[in-house]
């Protein structure tokens, strides 16, 4: 006896609901955040990268500025009060003379001139660095606080 296709099939079909289920949503929760964190964490180096290059420009750029004064003034000028409050009022006088370098108005403080870190650039003269006997200034950004001095971005 033949039986009908209709017997054959089980009473009730499965119903699909159209949803995920909860391993899918875990599966695709812990890839997004494992590239959240990737990106995260790239962009937190991208930045201080960046940050380190600019003190690197602006350093170079000083220095350009602090030959500029030496030829005009015949020496450095020297850091008798706060490092770089000197520094700013030799480069930039606030008295009407000769500007050698125009600091940004939001790296200008009262304590000095300040570093893209946040943190104040240091000058010294005369410098403390050997500079094969001559005489000659330091310039340095302790490249956002660092006490290991070979971290640090500086002219010499």
């Amino acid at each position: 006896m033949m039986t009908s296709r209709s017997s054959r099939l089980p009473a009730t079909l499965p119903q699909w609901s159209g949803g995920f289920t909860i391993v899918e949503l875990m599966v695709v929760i812990t890839i997004i955040s494992i590239l959240a964190g990737l990106i995260l964490s790239t962009a937190g180096y991208v930045q201080k990268k960046g940050a380190t290059s600019r003190a690197s420009g602006e350093i170079a750029a000083m220095a350009a500025a602090l030959e500029n004064y030496k030829a005009d003034n015949g020496d450095y000028p020297s850091n008798s009060s706060s490092a770089t409050t000197a520094l700013l009022q030799a480069l930039m006088p606030t008295n009407g003379g000769k500007v050698y370098y125009e600091f940004k108005t939001n790296s200008i403080t009262n304590t000095g001139i300040l570093d893209p870190f946040g943190l104040n650039y240091g000058y010294q003269y005369p410098g403390a660095a050997n500079h094969s006997g001559t005489n000659f200034y330091d310039l340095w950004s302790t490249a956002g606080g660092s006490s290991n001095s070979a971290k640090w971005i500086k002219n010499w």
